[in-house]
């Protein structure tokens, strides 16, 4: 593994167990096992790092969607679902919304991002054999964020499993009419 990959995924690990206030430099070099050199180079500043790990985390998860999604609409909702419940993802993207709100040279940026994550969103609706316009993108985008957050705050199974079931009945609302 090399450097950049050990920064982020030791990021993705603060950000599960302690949140975003974790990703101070000097944890995130002993997480990783770097010296501070090192991930300056590689991330100059947080905001930098953030939009690294929300990237790296949301790749990983994109190919899972899209493995499951062959498999059909209810594996695609349950992989979706399964994604929801990771709470180092919930943590980056209110880790970035709030970076972006108090910088707003990071809004255009953010802009893009969401525009990079709904372009990987719908080859993984049509690889569930859904429906993949822009609206329906962005509808599905925006039930997951909310299941997210939800889980993120109630932390429990009850969570996990609404999450589940509301992600397969935003993918019913999107099943291609034969």
């Amino acid at each position: 593994m090399d450097v950049r990959d050990r920064i982020l995924d030791a990021s993705l690990q603060l950000l599960a167990k302690e949140g975003v206030q974790a990703l101070t430099q000097p944890k995130v070099c002993r997480a990783a096992g770097i010296r501070q050199s090192h991930l300056t180079y590689y991330f100059p500043t947080v905001n930098e790092l953030l939009q690294a790990v929300a990237k790296h985390s949301l790749d990983a998860l994109a190919a899972s969607v899209a493995r499951e999604g062959a498999r059909g609409p209810g594996s695609f909702a349950s992989a979706i679902a399964a994604g929801t419940a990771d709470r180092r993802r919930a943590r980056v993207m209110l880790g970035l919304v709030t970076a972006a709100d108090r910088d707003a040279t990071l809004k255009p940026r953010l802009r893009e991002f969401i525009r990079e994550l709904r372009a990987g969103i719908a080859p993984a609706l049509k690889a569930g054999g859904l429906d993949a316009s822009a609206d329906q993108v962005a509808f599905m985008h925006s039930v997951a964020i909310g299941q997210a957050v939800l889980q993120l705050a109630r932390d429990n199974e009850e969570a996990r499993e609404e999450a589940r079931r509301v992600m397969e009945m935003a993918a019913g609302f999107l099943r291609r009419k034969d």
